[in-house]
């Protein structure tokens, strides 16, 4: 719940690639060279002129760049208005499949649109297949979201085995696969599914921007992450003016521990959303993600200079956004105070500063679901500080915020497996900090085990990584060291899994142990050589008299 999805999505000015990224990683193409999107080839039987702009918009779509398809759409709409497929793609970004739920206004936008997608004489079979199954989605009706996106995926599955050579029928048929998944799931059974139909494809159509996409998303949990990795690392180079696409590979880049390419693709995303924001006025609303990503990079490479810069730097970023009008279909009124809390809570957090977590406040304005991201950071904290009675006053605070939740319209989220984890993280660092030692041990043992079927969020803190330290904590360094290597194979090169993990093979008499997760720190972090964190001082104590030992 905390976690919310990825439509949580003054430009100010960026330093050099040198000041922020040792390995310089390749910008972004400038604005007078060629846009790149993607390949995409989508016949449309409307006059030929109209075939190129379409095929821009599809990409878009793919590239989940909404509001400059849109855009796009409508400028094809306006000069061809008798062009059906050019509403359908108007409709189609107000579609966020796996970003949220359409509002009210982005329902009754996007069936605007559709009535106006009317086939003519010329329109084609596939062509009237894409409009009806979305048209069906749109319809007016007194079906329930997970409804309607059932029924779009089962027609889309259709269109797609009878136009089996239509790659972007595959593609946004793989898509509404993950969209219908239920929020609760944790089988991975649509993620393996999309991936049946988009690995074929990719094989065929490498440089098609939807299957690299989706790649990624499908491939976005632990347990298939290097399966996405080929998508990751061709998507930047194929679709480099998409600020989204860009950032994209940084989602399977941050499930390997891969923090240099992490921060690469993340700088290249915010440049090119600068580049958009510059060229078409749409691109800011891409920057909050790749910054949380980069600052989550940054944390964990041990740049925290950096980090601390992008803490600083994203405050001005926010207060432009919004100042903006409302974009139609964007929650902008979860966004900005959602991106507040987010990267404060994650940085006091990873640096462990229980003081500073504990005293976190949802910013003003901020919805229920939103509100939670501080609330669970101030329990966390007050765990650790073992304050009993301040972290129960945040778990009944969460809990009026869940009980909030349910009854307005985003009530779903309650039931999503992230609310689940959540709830037993707080209830586990209540019993903690209550000195309850096997209430706490078995609430958290039940969120990391429900965590590991699906991984951790986005940027998280992964809860089987929380009960290794409350393991730690009770002075079981053997069973601690245990869950600290479950953690770190989920979620690789974590500074915390390795730090601690080594910490805990100490405790535990284990000194090749605890000097095989030091050394893997002080390769993540170039030796510490940019940060001033305490943990570095024990790390090279121990690891200069194991050396001197070994001579």
């Amino acid at each position: 719940m905390r976690i919310l999805p990825l439509f949580l999505l003054a430009v100010a000015s960026l330093p050099s690639v040198a000041q922020m990224n040792m390995d310089q990683p390749a910008q972004p193409s400038n604005s007078a060279a060629p846009e790149r999107l993607g390949t995409v080839s989508f016949p449309v039987s409307c006059a030929p002129g109209v075939q190129a702009p379409l095929n821009r918009g599809v990409a878009l779509l793919h590239d989940f760049w909404y509001e400059e398809a849109q855009r796009q759409f409508d400028e094809i709409a306006k000069a061809n208005p008798h062009c059906p497929m050019a509403h359908w793609g108007a409709a189609m970004s107000y579609f966020h499949q796996i970003w949220n739920r359409p509002n009210e206004k982005a329902q009754a936008n996007g069936w605007a649109e559709m009535r106006k997608a009317k086939p003519t004489a010329a329109t084609t079979a596939r062509e009237r297949a894409y409009i009806a199954a979305l048209s069906d989605f749109y319809h007016p009706g007194k079906q329930k979201f997970p409804e309607r996106v059932t029924a779009y995926s089962d027609a889309m599955g259709k269109l797609y085995a009878q136009y089996p050579d239509d790659v972007d029928a595959g593609a946004f048929y793989a898509l509404s696969l993950l969209a219908a998944a239920p929020p609760g799931d944790t089988s991975l059974a649509a993620e393996h599914k999309a991936m049946t139909v988009l690995t074929p494809l990719f094989a065929k159509y490498p440089d098609h921007p939807g299957l690299v996409h989706y790649i990624i998303h499908s491939c976005d949990n632990p347990a298939m992450a290097s399966e996405g990795l080929a998508a990751s690392d061709h998507y930047g180079e194929i679709a480099a003016s998409g600020a989204h696409a860009y950032h994209m590979p940084g989602h399977i880049y941050a499930r390997l521990g891969m923090w240099p390419e992490d921060i690469e693709a993340n700088l290249g995303s915010v440049a090119a959303s600068k580049a958009a924001q510059a060229k078409y006025g749409s691109g800011i609303m891409d920057e909050p993600h790749a910054y949380d990503f980069l600052m989550y990079a940054y944390l964990q490479s041990g740049q925290d200079d950096r980090a601390k810069w992008v803490l600083d730097q994203t405050a001005q970023l926010l207060k432009e956004i919004e100042s903006m009008p409302p974009m139609p279909g964007h929650r902008m009124d979860a966004m900005v105070p959602y991106y507040r809390s987010e990267y404060a809570t994650i940085y006091a957090l990873e640096m462990r500063d229980w003081k500073s977590a504990a005293v976190l406040e949802p910013p003003p304005g901020s919805p229920p679901e939103v509100a939670t991201l501080a609330v669970w950071a101030r329990t966390i904290a007050h765990g650790h500080l073992r304050q009993p009675e301040e972290a129960r006053a945040d778990l009944a605070r969460y809990t009026a915020l869940e009980d909030e939740l349910r009854k307005g319209k985003n009530a779903y989220m309650t039931d999503d497996t992230g609310a689940k984890i959540d709830r037993s993280e707080l209830q586990g660092w209540v019993a903690f900090a209550e000195g309850k030692e096997d209430d706490a041990l078995k609430n958290m043992r039940d969120g990391a085990d429900l965590q590991d079927k699906v991984g951790q969020g986005e940027v998280d803190i992964p809860a089987r990584e929380m009960l290794a330290d409350m393991l730690l904590e009770f002075h079981r360094p053997q069973q601690a060291l245990a869950e600290y290597e479950v953690a770190l194979k989920l979620s690789p090169n974590r500074f915390n899994g390795l730090y601690h993990a080594g910490l805990a093979a100490e405790e535990a008499g284990d000194n090749q142990k605890a000097q095989k997760y030091y050394a893997a720190l002080l390769k993540v972090t170039g030796n510490g050589a940019q940060s001033t964190r305490p943990e570095f001082a024990h790390i090279k104590s121990v690891v200069s008299s194991a050396q001197l030992s070994a001579k």
